[in-house]
């Protein structure tokens, strides 16, 4: 079964809320047949702790427009790799070199993506594009 409407609609207020904060590389997985936990995830990556606590800030206060709270952030102190659990969605912001270790696109590369609107690009280093 695909991922609900509302967990699409989430990916992507979160994808353009992160985009809006300059985010790379901001990808979307539907899990729903992979897991029972969550219907997709957000994958997105930026270059140091600063930017990666905007682009948090930015996906929570987008979502509260949505009536979404997150019931679970892990990894904000270190602010390298944050998942933010909004239980119909999963929100993975990572520094670069960790994203690149880490790789989970490579983990989840059998699951569809969910399509993004043309005001979130995506790719490797989208935002550092030029158009």
């Amino acid at each position: 079964m695909p991922a609900t409407d509302r967990a699409v609609q989430l990916v992507v207020a979160a994808a353009e809320a992160a985009a809006d904060k300059l985010a790379d590389d901001i990808v979307a997985f539907d899990v729903s047949d992979q897991l029972a936990i969550t219907d997709a995830f957000v994958v997105c990556s930026a270059p140091n702790d600063r930017q990666v606590r905007a682009i948090i800030d930015a996906i929570e206060e987008r979502l509260r427009g949505f009536d979404a709270k997150p019931v679970r952030r892990e990894g904000e102190r270190e602010g390298r790799w944050v998942l933010l659990d909004y239980v119909d969605i999963v929100i993975h912001i990572q520094q670069t070199d960790d994203r690149g270790f880490y790789a989970l696109e490579r983990l989840w590369k059998d699951c569809p993506t969910i399509t993004l609107p043309d005001s979130v690009r995506v790719g490797p280093s989208a935002n550092g594009a030029s158009e």
